[in-house]
């Protein structure tokens, strides 16, 4: 029996959707709005439903409904604009098409792809045309809108994604430095890819109205550093970036090359800008390290004026201490953008930023530490001069800062240790940085060559490294333990963002989220754009959509993965009282800057995380 030849209706070629979506675009453009699917079914008559059916390619539409939106934008539907819904229509086989046709690229190569956007416009809308793209030429394709089931854990499925996928297809909002679940992604791919000898997923990032120039937060500055990123600014670029991905999916990957090519000083820790901050500003979205030229910096007084006269004295050691999102690295970069002033040499390095298998032995490590702070100076590499296996690493490591790089320079050099707690996670390796770290602070008291070093070294948790304690570079130097705001920075802060606050809204504010940083930044940014009020912000705070949703989803993530310290959580949550807990509960859920210690007891940071976690922990 014949199979019935009932049409399926037409979808849009390349050309067709690209004449489509530019016109929309310049009809948007020319009455200032945003072009939305109930703004078209307004202007053209077409049901919001069959535009979006037109415009995304998924299935066929009636062809005279594909004539009156043409015709709602001045444009005539040419037979090239449109074919069959039907791939193997026999009348489509020689005629353009935004899809490859079956049997081409898609069976000479297919891979999994998971394609990450959020559930706003445009990114959804360019999310289902690329995955409408890739699915119809065969490749398997993840996402969280149709994968991700009501009752599923979110983590465990996004983890799921990337394990499985060979591309992760990263559409980047201008909101994408506020969101730490898609840092989160972006970090557990480049865990996945320096842990597996294919280096997959590969990373594929796409700016969604987000300029190429705009900075990203300083997580995502490190991790996508070298990544080439694409730019999506309006419809029309829509079938050119499907064309794009579509034939690099084609391909097989180049191997990757061993030595990456030359960094740039400073490039990922942003600490060279001499501009003065204007008295008045736009609000910042908060994400990440402050840039030096912010006008929303809050001094701490006097603890930038403490470290600023410190790393100018020889043997300077800056020891600085915080919760997660307290603005350690903000004020690390403020200490070396001033020793810069100075004419000083600065090396900020970012442990967290290091790959996986620089931590293989101490010997690999110690030389990619030498060579890395070689390379921030403009060092040529000389490491096969300086390193004999008969020294051990440590006094080869010792002897190349001694007879080659501080000889090398003319000024002191001061390094920048961020996020050191990261070196924790390997015992063997920290007890003899650290003891090394200790040993040259040691010898800048006694030799003038060691005189040149002051070293800056960050970290969140307490030091739980068993270490001799006159080995230790964590009882010397200058200790910093920045705390929160308090109210006269919070109202300072809200002047800031142009809104005359009185101390009364300010302890308003301050009793949903105490002086966290982070937080109270948040918080202002939203209501200093008219996003919400004060009073809406205590109503929603812990609600799914509301301003800290992608935030404290992250830390119910982080004590999911951990059940002692989510039941540690729990407790401290439910109780009334200060909850004293067992010691590395305490610190780590005090390096995650979910709780405040209290001598040996513990209670929540603040009434935020008190009210979420009691209701997403089971608190009864």
């Amino acid at each position: 029996m014949l199979k019935s030849k009932r049409d399926r209706g037409r979808i849009l070629t390349a050309s067709g959707l690209k004449k489509l979506n530019e016109a929309i675009q310049e009809w948007s453009d020319r009455n200032n709005i945003r072009g939305t699917l109930t703004e078209i079914e307004a202007e053209s008559g077409v049901g919001a439903d069959t535009v979006s059916k037109i415009k995304q390619g998924r299935e066929g539409a009636d062809l005279s409904k594909i004539r009156q939106l043409f015709a709602a934008f001045e444009m005539t539907l040419a037979n090239g604009d449109h074919r069959s819904a039907k791939l193997d229509d026999a009348e489509d086989l020689d005629k353009p098409d935004n899809l490859p046709a079956a049997g081409e690229t898609a069976t000479s190569r297919i891979v999994k792809v998971f394609v990450s956007y959020r559930s706003a416009e445009p990114d959804r809308e360019l999310g289902k045309q690329l995955e409408t793209a890739l699915s119809a030429i065969g490749h398997t394709v993840f996402t969280a809108e149709n994968n991700i089931r009501l009752g599923d854990n979110w983590f465990d499925r996004i983890n799921f994604f990337l394990k499985e996928c060979d591309y992760l297809l990263l559409l980047l909002p201008p909101t994408v430095s506020q969101s730490e679940l898609l840092t989160y992604q972006v970090q557990q791919a480049k865990e996945l890819q320096d842990a597996r000898p294919d280096r997959k997923p590969i990373i594929l990032p796409i700016r969604v109205g987000f300029p190429l120039n705009a900075p990203l937060n300083h997580d995502l500055r490190g991790y996508l550093y070298r990544i080439e990123q694409r730019e999506w600014c309006s419809p029309a670029d829509t079938p050119i970036l499907i064309e794009e991905v579509l034939s690099l999916l084609a391909e097989t990957p180049a191997p990757v090359k061993e030595e990456p090519e030359d960094l740039t000083p400073n490039q990922v820790l942003e600490i060279s800008s001499d501009e003065i901050p204007l008295p008045a500003a736009e609000p910042e979205l908060p994400g990440g390290q402050v840039d030096v030229a912010s006008q929303f910096y809050v001094e701490r007084q006097p603890i930038e004026e403490r470290c600023y006269q410190t790393i100018l004295q020889p043997s300077a050691l800056i020891r600085i201490k915080a919760a997660r999102q307290m603005g350690k690295t903000s004020l690390m970069a403020r200490i070396l953008h001033h020793g810069a002033r100075q004419g000083y040499c600065t090396v900020p390095l970012t442990f967290q930023l290091v790959d996986k298998a620089v931590f293989a032995d101490l010997d690999k490590f110690l030389k990619w530490f030498c060579a890395y702070v070689g390379r921030e100076l403009h060092l040529p590499n000389q490491l096969d001069d300086y390193w004999d296996d008969i020294f051990g690493s440590k006094v080869n490591c010792k002897d190349y800062f001694e007879k080659y790089i501080l000889p090398q320079i003319d000024s002191p050099l001061i390094l920048g240790l961020d996020e050191i707690d990261r070196v924790f996670q390997y015992p063997d390796i920290a007890e003899d940085f650290l003891g090394l770290l200790r040993a040259w602070h040691e010898e800048s008291k006694r030799r003038d060559i060691w005189k040149k070093l002051r070293l800056i070294v960050v970290h969140s948790t307490e030091v739980y490294i068993p270490m001799n304690i006159n080995q230790s570079p964590f009882n010397v130097g200058l200790p910093v333990d920045l705390p929160e705001f308090n109210h006269q920075q919070i109202q300072d802060l809200a002047a800031r963002h142009n809104l005359n606050w009185s101390e009364a809204e300010v302890e308003k504010l301050m009793a949903i989220v105490g002086g966290h940083p982070y937080l109270v930044r948040v918080a202002l940014y939203h209501i200093s754009r008219s996003d919400l009020t004060l009073d809406e912000l205590k109503e929603t705070a812990i609600a799914d959509a509301g301003i800290y949703s992608d935030h404290l989803r992250r830390q119910l993530w982080n004590l999911e993965e951990y059940p002692e310290l989510a039941q540690g959580m729990r407790e401290i949550a439910a109780a009334d009282s200060p909850v004293q807990l067992k010691a590395m509960q305490a610190f780590k859920l005090d390096s995650l800057g979910l709780v405040k210690l209290q001598g040996n007891e513990c209670i929540p940071r603040c009434e935020l995380y008190r009210q979420y976690f009691k209701t997403n922990l089971g608190v009864n």
